[in-house]
């Protein structure tokens, strides 16, 4: 946030990698900062959205049909409306800024987990080892705990890290966009969206380091989640 305006719109250099602005306020800063913004927007909205799928994934494998169905028809819903449109209509309808970003990220990126959830448990549900608990006399609640959390619990995991390059990236996409964090915030969004005018200038920097450092972030978590998915999946899991 700083400024300094005796160091305006210098290009990349040892002393400032990234550059600086119109306002002489260092890019490699203001690009850690927004992506620590994006970053925990990421988790508290994946956090929060991984547990509404848990729940709702699990309400529909053993609630019965009329929950299934309700479930599912929400589910078929949420993934029938761009993510985007729905993102942008939530944190407008909440006044924008950090909270209205995160909650619209969050109640917007669950039903794919839920699916996969539903999936697990029912097959689960089914399989030959909850049957013989059964015929053993464990009670529901301990065949939950015993057979199906710890069957459910590693694509939840990596559902759940998942979550997070998209969590990102439409929290990045919306404040580009003017719907999302604040101006005044240092934020990748913000970062963007206010280099687009001086790209003409050739700053190319305002914009090609923040990118490439959003990009970056994006794809260490979804390698982090494919090579989870690869070490939780007993088809692959001795490759």
């Amino acid at each position: 946030m700083e400024t300094d305006f005796a160091l305006k719109n210098l290009a990349p250099s040892w002393d400032h990698p990234f550059g600086t602005d119109w306002m002489g306020r260092d890019m490699l800063l203001r690009t850690l900062a927004g992506l620590s913004t994006s970053v925990l927007v990421g988790l508290l909205a994946a956090g929060v959205s991984s547990v509404i799928a848990l729940v709702l994934g699990a309400a529909a494998a053993l609630g019965g049909k009329k929950v299934d169905a309700a479930v599912t028809w929400l589910i078929d819903l949420m993934m029938g409306v761009p993510h985007i449109v729905l993102l942008i209509l939530i944190s407008f309808a909440l006044g924008k800024g950090f909270w209205g970003v995160t909650i619209g990220v969050a109640v917007t990126h669950w039903p794919s987990l839920a699916r996969v959830v539903r999936a697990e448990i029912l097959q689960c549900k089914e399989s030959t080892f909850v049957a013989a608990a059964r015929k053993l006399g464990q009670s529901p609640a301990r065949i939950a705990v015993k057979h199906m959390l710890p069957y459910v619990l590693p694509q939840f995991l990596v559902g759940l890290i998942l979550l997070f390059p998209h969590a990102i990236l439409h929290e990045a996409a919306i404040t580009f966009l003017g719907f999302g964090l604040p101006p005044e915030q240092p934020a990748i969004g913000v970062i963007l969206s206010e280099s687009m005018g001086y790209l003409s200038a050739g700053m190319w920097w305002l914009a090609v380091f923040p990118g490439l450092a959003l990009i970056a972030t994006v794809l260490l978590f979804d390698v982090a989640g494919s090579n989870l998915r690869k070490l939780v999946d007993p088809h692959s899991s001795q490759e």
